[in-house]
């Protein structure tokens, strides 16, 4: 509001100063009849004062009308200053205290996750972690992006792999790390950084090149992306299996609560006495419907299609599958 208002009042400065400068130039063309190049000299140097003198001897009638325009380019030039001032002065207030109030809420974040770079990669980051409800914060070096921003998510505008940005951004308390920016390099400084600032943090980056997943990795990223290699691998697919690769697109992840059709769940969640079981002695299947057709054991290692005598241990996953009705109970019933 107030922001419209100050640009309401430049509009009007700049009008009378656009009024000011035709009509002083009008004047003389016509009370003294100056050629145009002569009425817009007299006009410049009697609205900016700069003493220089007349191109003729002032008549009566030429001297009432300058005095005229000068005090009222005062008035205006005045009016138009202060106006000015009052905008870059209330552009930056507003400017440090929307920066304040989103720096207080990205102090109150806790396992958090934090997006690097906010380009093709780092939206569709973004946007399936909102679906998913999951708190994020976003650092970026352009600063027309994050002014061009209409979602209100919490920005830093920085380098990330400056070590003031990521501790700025709450990297001590956050539970993930994305590095999505263009060049390999700054996500490879980026990942060095996060990795001594805090050891036990997820990080995930992307890579163009092949050449640098092993280097990401040794830097300490968790998982590295090939973004290009994968869409590629994508299309070939649609080319050999499309029915299978269709099926696997349309299995939803995350989104409306009405759409998901994979879940995982942690062992604290299945096993909420602590006990450890079986699949089979969990009976998933039949209190909601959900078939499970993974297993993540606590040191990484996966099972396809476990069997219904492996034992859920402290530590390990289970990814279940099922309509999205069946994952609404599923959910329910083990509290996630």
């Amino acid at each position: 509001m107030m922001q419209r208002f100050i640009h309401s009042k430049i509009k009007l400065a700049l009008g009378l100063l656009f009024m000011l400068v035709i009509g002083g130039i009008l004047g003389y063309k016509i009370i003294s009849e100056y050629s145009w190049i002569d009425a817009i000299y007299m006009t410049v140097i009697t609205i900016t004062t700069v003493g220089f003198g007349e191109i003729n001897p002032p008549t009566p009638t030429e001297k009432v009308f300058t005095t005229i325009l000068i005090i009222s380019s005062i008035i205006i030039v005045s009016y138009a200053l202060s106006v000015i001032t009052e905008y870059i002065v209330s552009r930056t207030s507003i400017k440090d205290l929307k920066n304040k109030r989103m720096q207080q809420k990205i102090d109150d974040l806790k396992d958090h996750v934090i997006v690097c770079g906010y380009g093709r990669n780092g939206r569709e980051a973004v946007d399936k972690l909102k679906s998913y409800k999951q708190d994020f914060m976003i650092i970026e070096i352009n600063q027309d992006i994050i002014d061009a921003d209409e979602h209100g998510f919490l920005f830093i505008s920085g380098n990330a792999n400056e070590d003031e940005i990521l501790l700025k951004a709450g990297i001590e308390k956050a539970k993930t790390l994305i590095c999505a920016m263009p060049e390999d390099a700054d996500n490879l400084f980026t990942v060095l950084s996060a990795r001594q600032l805090n050891k036990e943090l997820i990080i995930i980056s992307r890579a163009s090149e092949e050449t640098s997943v092993k280097k990401l990795k040794l830097a300490g990223a968790d998982n590295v992306v090939l973004p290009d290699k994968i869409g590629g691998s994508h299309m070939a697919s649609l080319v050999v299996v499309p029915d299978l690769v269709e099926f696997l697109d349309n299995l939803a992840v995350s989104g409306r609560k009405d759409s998901i059709n994979v879940e995982q769940i942690p062992f604290e969640k299945v096993c909420s006495d602590g006990i450890e079981k079986t699949i089979a002695e969990t009976d998933i299947r039949k209190k909601t419907g959900c078939s499970i057709i993974g297993y993540k054991g606590p040191e990484g290692e996966y099972i396809v299609n476990p069997e219904a005598n492996t034992k859920l241990i402290k530590g390990s996953k289970i990814i279940v599958i099922g309509r999205p009705d069946q994952i609404t109970v599923l959910k329910t019933e083990f509290g996630i």
